[in-house]
């Protein structure tokens, strides 16, 4: 899909919709409330109806044909979040983007705090509720895995789930989505470069319908970020991480076969791991292609710069005797 050029001083809405009818028009509402209240007239409102059962699409085409400013995109069926998030993302076309949940959970007051975040130069700012109107059982996970994210990527954030979030539209262009990397958007723009930081929110009860996410959702989370920490760690020197893993591996196999060759450790141990310096010298040889491989496929798919330049004071044109 082609994104869209970017349009000067236009803010886009982007909300994930999933059988939310009750809760659209004051939405709306609240939402029109805010930009009017801070002076933001040039505004789209993209609501990205997941394969809601509820009415939930008439809803928003009933919004769309009242207010100019509201447009809506359906799918034939439930995709998740994380797909209606990338097509809304895909086709916003402000030069400031902001995403929200459509359970009026978070609160569009917060609208222009964000705005003088992204204009005073941060370029992704990630939504804190600082205090959380959810079940404990599903605060205890966040918390942890929030944790765990921060630890592992280096960018410190309280809450990387935070479906509150705005961003320069230079970062939505910039940054590759797939799959459910959307939540990691803060941790790829921080490795492209971008700046980022957090707001604390105001965090509101749920007032219609009920939770859509579940005990999956934070394996998926998961595995999620072990793929943007590998990406983000090792996406241009693959062979640095599969070099020290066989170097690992080798250094175990090469240990074990010393120990079971000149210690004394009798036949039944001897048995039962003799193969294992065999399998570690193997797993660590496969380790080493497979790194050749990787670096073999970056070296022929990477353009020459693949680092993003943010401005130049020449002529990028221009050729330098």
């Amino acid at each position: 899909m082609t994104r869209p050029a970017p349009i000067p001083d236009l803010l886009s809405l982007v909300i994930p919709v999933y059988n939310e009818k009750d809760s659209l028009l004051t939405l709306l509402a609240e939402i029109d409330g805010a930009v009017r209240g801070a002076g933001l007239t040039n505004v789209e409102i993209l609501f990205i109806d997941d394969g809601s059962r509820d009415g939930s699409w008439e809803m928003v085409q009933q919004l769309a044909a009242q207010d100019t400013r509201v447009h809506g995109v359906r799918f034939r069926r439930n995709f998740g979040k994380a797909a209606a998030l990338n097509i809304g993302l895909r086709r916003a076309a402000g030069d400031v983007v902001m995403t929200l949940d459509a359970d009026l959970q978070d609160d569009p007051k917060e609208i222009p705090r964000f705005m003088q975040a992204v204009k005073s130069g941060t370029d992704v700012v990630s939504g804190y509720k600082k205090v959380r109107h959810d079940p404990w059982h599903k605060v205890f996970p966040s918390r942890v895995f929030n944790w765990m994210v921060s630890k592992l990527t280096g960018v410190k954030l309280h809450d990387h789930n935070c479906g509150f979030k705005a961003y320069r539209g230079e970062v939505i262009r910039e940054v590759r989505l797939y799959g459910d990397l959307h939540r990691y958007v803060p941790v790829l723009a921080h490795e492209a470069g971008f700046t980022v930081g957090e707001l604390v929110i105001n965090h509101r009860p749920r007032k219609f319908g009920h939770s859509k996410f579940g005990a999956r959702r934070f394996l998926k989370g998961f595995l999620d970020l072990i793929s943007v920490w590998f990406r983000t760690t090792f996406g241009y020197r693959p062979m640095h991480a599969f070099g020290t893993l066989a170097v690992l591996l080798g250094s175990v196999g090469i240990a074990l076969h010393l120990l079971l060759t000149f210690v004394p450790v009798g036949n039944t141990i001897s048995n039962l791991f003799g193969l294992l310096p065999v399998l570690c010298l193997v797993f660590a040889a496969q380790s080493v292609f497979t790194g050749l491989l990787a670096e073999y496929v970056l070296a022929r798919s990477t353009p020459d710069d693949p680092y993003r330049v943010a401005e130049m004071t020449l002529d990028p044109t221009q050729r330098t005797k």
